[in-house]
């Protein structure tokens, strides 16, 4: 049976962890605000890129001279995952939803007799996948949430990584994997056709993007330069914003995620300072009458 000692050692302890996943609650919850806010700010735009590449992709005739962001290359058996996690732990099971959904998705592809290959934005993402497909791998970008927040220099990066993988015609279909943003207590795992662009257009998008992209294709508007120009330009710069967008949306998950997961521990590290509290009166009051037992019987045996 555990002395007073360790029932006090004990109760310290919890204490103290009790002290940090507070503090580590309250830090989430003032980072989910700047981060929602970013996630929020960025939709407007992302919607708007979707309905005006809706609109000129409706326009255009689609053939083998079409860019390879918009047209593929006319074959599937080459498939790019883009798994975008967190870079920090202790946030529940934020980082094993996206990489389960990750992992079904490799694992179907595979069992198709699809090439896979893994691009993991986010160190989590990386420790895990790495235990299960070490040779699928072939780039990880750690360290792309900083203690400011998501930078879209960072997004462009990783887009431009992509788009040169592509270039180089290492792949056919690029996917996005990611935690999608719904509110505080949800996060639901995501996965994004981003290449090619027709293909990916509606599945992944919001009800509200869908309202907007329907709109965006019964407007009848004339372009100069021509559609193809335009798409030209703005495909590149919509794979950057769409990775952006999951990437903001993952860092308001991810803190959003943590903040519930400080809230459960520092409440279970209370009923556990409950516990070991009763449990030591109860030892404390049987060491006493123990005690007492042998006062009585030594003052009666003399």
């Amino acid at each position: 049976m555990p002395s007073l000692r360790d029932y006090r050692d004990r109760i310290t302890s919890v204490k103290s962890t009790k002290k940090i996943t507070s503090a580590m609650k309250m830090v989430a919850a003032s980072k989910l605000r700047r981060a929602q806010g970013q996630a929020e700010a960025a939709q407007p735009y992302a919607l708007a890129m979707a309905g005006m590449l809706t609109r000129l992709s409706a326009n255009v005739v689609v053939n083998a001279a079409s860019p390879k962001l918009l047209a593929g290359t006319g074959s599937d058996q080459r498939h790019l995952i883009i798994v975008v996690t967190s870079d920090r732990g202790l946030c529940g099971g934020f980082n094993s939803n996206s990489v389960k959904c990750a992992r079904n998705k490799i694992n179907e592809l595979k069992r198709a007799g699809k090439d896979v290959s893994i691009v993991c934005v986010g160190r989590k993402g990386y420790d895990l996948l790495s235990r299960e497909f070490p040779k699928d791998i072939i780039h990880s970008f750690k360290g792309v949430f900083g203690k400011k927040g998501v930078e879209y220099a960072q997004a462009h990066k990783i887009a431009q990584y992509v788009l040169d993988r592509l270039d180089d015609n290492e792949f056919d279909i690029c996917s996005l994997v990611y935690n999608s943003f719904h509110s505080v207590m949800v996060q639901e795992p995501s996965c994004v056709q981003l290449i090619p662009f027709q293909e990916a257009l509606i599945e992944g998008l919001s009800e509200e993007i869908d309202k907007e992209v329907e709109r965006a294709v019964k407007s009848p508007y004339s372009f100069e330069p021509s559609e193809e120009e335009i798409l030209a330009k703005l495909l590149p710069r919509n794979l950057g914003i769409q990775i952006f967008r999951a990437m903001l949306d993952s860092s308001a998950g991810e803190q959003a995620a943590r903040m519930t997961a400080m809230d459960n521990a520092t409440r279970n590290a209370g009923d556990m300072i409950g516990d070991l509290t009763l449990k030591y009166n109860r030892a404390r009051q049987a060491s006493i009458t123990k005690e007492l037992i042998e006062i009585i019987s030594g003052a009666e045996a003399v």
